[in-house]
């Protein structure tokens, strides 16, 4: 046994409530180490006979990498305490995984052990329910739609009659957005998350000048009011993008510091590193990167605090939205976005925070601040696997395995996953054009632990590169569109809604992955349904039992809907065409539809 390679913690992503009665908890190990594991706990203050009082549970793997397996479960403490240890076993030795180390037998003395002291419902972390259940739709407002041409900005170009760039404009606008709301609610979608709203110099808004006004050329706030509504009115939430990290340019603020130099009053809502304060050749105070028409905020500064916690709390009480993304979230300190947490949700306690951070980010998934981050680390697996190409199966696997691991389940549930942005190349270009790869990317992003979002004009088969391509005015014209791949991803999100176990209601894990084939077979499953996936994700037709054996009910796309045939598998092995794939659903298993 490689007693060195055993690891726990007990918070975070180890040890947790899942909800007011449970905690899950989970054990980190080399791979193929263990025959066993057993979770031996107890309440520290149930003794007999001057006996600890313990119970035994059998852990399950949960997932594995190629250098570390992960064995799970769940307890529901009586006294919403726990002491407990882990029982490991290969098929050499036992011993005892313990707080203090590891012992050959059970130690005698409690303190060996780890501690969950109490679970307090107060430090459950509790996410909006709906966004579970929620499919997000990315909306870049300057180029999604024209319905207002009294609106458009000086020099407005005709709707997509010319490449995008960084500086032109095509003038989309929240009427643009009302237009098309029943496109939206045909391919099922329930929230939209805008790209930033408020009044900016640029196409892109992420530089902001007044975050208490609508940009004019998207309309005022009583057209902001009724889109809103509109939304509401069709079941779908609102979410805007909070760019607090910095401002633009063009901010009063800034400008006046600029003007009257060390003698602003409002020299220290910015890191300024000395006067006079230049923007070229290269800015002297702190930006976002190194772009001088971005300078960064001090959200340490009490009145910058104030005035950003001011616009949280403005747009949800007068205009009703549902949740903030929140840019560049990691260079925001922790403090400001506590109190942040604390605003929103006091307006309204079911408001979605969703933290743009492209790495790990459990110190800011612990409750009090975030309900959730964008989910980078599977959008780069998926794209390297699928689009790209660049990934094996394999290391697919793993990536996937270690995102799922990453942070506790009740926070897997409703982290953001995107497949592409305003920020990236789009799916079909990644994909080198191969709309098969892009239904692939499709079909896991819909069948994942998560809450998913696609971009705006990917579920037509829009293409483009890096900004500004990735960003170009979406295709209206019926002949533009790609309307079977638009079929497909509405089959796929209403196979979604109406059996949770593809969604949040069912748990992840791979069954089967083949690096030689660029297979992978992975299964959704509760404790009613059971459903099996086999992907070929690879140029050539492949064969295999994939493991499979026994009656399912296969779902296949046909007539845009996902239609159950039963099949038995048995010695004929399975066929998968090229970047084709088969959903099998477990005989047995009640499911309805």
């Amino acid at each position: 046994m490689i007693k060195e390679a055993i690891f726990h913690r007990p918070k975070n992503n180890f040890a947790y409530a899942y909800d007011d009665n449970t905690l899950h908890i989970v054990l980190k190990a080399k791979k193929d180490d263990m025959k066993s594991v057993e979770l031996v706990f107890g309440d520290p203050y149930e003794w007999k006979n001057e006996q600890w009082q313990t119970n035994t549970r059998n852990m399950k793997k949960s997932g594995s990498t190629s250098l570390h397996d992960y064995w799970s479960t769940e307890v529901k403490p009586q006294f919403h305490r726990t002491r407990y240890a882990f029982r490991c076993t290969d098929n050499v030795e036992t011993c005892f995984y313990t707080e203090r180390g590891i012992f050959s037998d059970p130690p005698s003395e409690i303190s060996n052990y780890f501690c969950f002291p109490y679970l307090n419902k107060a430090d459950v972390f509790n996410a909006p329910s709906w966004v579970k259940d929620t499919i997000w739709y990315q909306i870049f407002p300057e180029r999604f739609a024209n319905g207002d041409p009294s609106n458009d900005p000086k020099g407005t170009l005709p709707w997509g009659e010319v490449k995008p760039t960084p500086t032109n404009f095509f003038g989309g606008d929240f009427q643009g957005v009302m237009d098309h709301l029943d496109h939206l609610v045909n391919l099922g979608i329930n929230g939209i998350y805008f790209t930033p709203i408020f009044k900016a110099h640029s196409n892109h808004k992420y530089d902001t000048i007044d975050y208490m006004e609508i940009d004019p050329q998207f309309g005022d706030k009583e057209t902001f009011r009724r889109l809103v509504k509109a939304c509401h009115k069709r079941g779908i939430r609102v979410m805007l993008d909070a760019v607090f990290n910095h401002s633009g340019y063009y901010f009063p603020p800034f400008q006046d510091v600029l003007e009257n130099q060390e003698k602003s009053r409002y020299k220290k809502w910015f890191h300024l590193w000395d006067f006079p304060v230049k923007t070229n050749p290269a800015p002297n105070y702190d930006t976002f990167g190194f772009v001088s028409s971005m300078p960064k905020l001090n959200t340490e500064n009490p009145e910058v605090k104030q005035y950003l916690l001011d616009v949280g709390r403005y747009w949800i009480e007068e205009f009703d939205i549902d949740g903030w993304r929140l840019d560049v979230a990691n260079e925001v300190d922790h403090a400001f976005w506590r109190e942040f947490r604390k605003v929103v949700k006091s307006v309204k306690p079911d408001a979605y925070i969703l933290g743009e951070i492209w790495h790990d980010a459990m110190p800011w998934l612990l409750g009090d601040q975030f309900d959730a981050v964008m989910n980078y680390p599977f959008t780069n697996g998926a794209i390297d696997f699928f689009a790209k190409q660049e990934m094996k199966a394999s290391t697919f696997a793993n990536s996937i395995t270690e995102v799922l691991h990453m942070y506790p389940a009740n926070v897997n549930e409703v982290a953001f996953n995107l497949l592409d942005s305003h920020d990236t190349p789009r799916i079909l270009t990644l994909a080198d054009g191969n709309v098969d790869r892009v239904r692939l990317l499709y079909l896991f992003q819909l069948t994942f632990i998560g809450t998913p979002c696609i971009y705006y004009g990917d579920e037509i088969g829009m293409a483009g590169g890096q900004d500004p391509g990735c960003r170009a005015c979406m295709i209206w014209e019926e002949d533009g569109q790609n309307h079977d791949l638009f079929q497909f991803v509405k089959a796929l999100i209403a196979l979604r809604k109406s059996h949770p176990v593809y969604a949040n209601g069912g748990s992840f894990r791979f069954l089967d992955v083949d690096d030689a084939k660029n297979t992978i077979v992975f299964e959704k499953y509760n404790k009613s349904n059971h459903v099996i996936v086999a992907v070929n994700n690879s140029p050539k037709q492949v064969t295999g039992s994939f493991g499979l054996s026994g009656k399912f009910d296969e779902r296949i796309f046909s007539g845009n809907v996902f239609k159950k045939s039963p099949i038995e598998i048995g010695e004929s092995p399975i066929k998968l065409g090229p970047y084709k794939f088969r959903i099998f659903e477990k005989v047995g298993k009640k499911m309805n539809g």
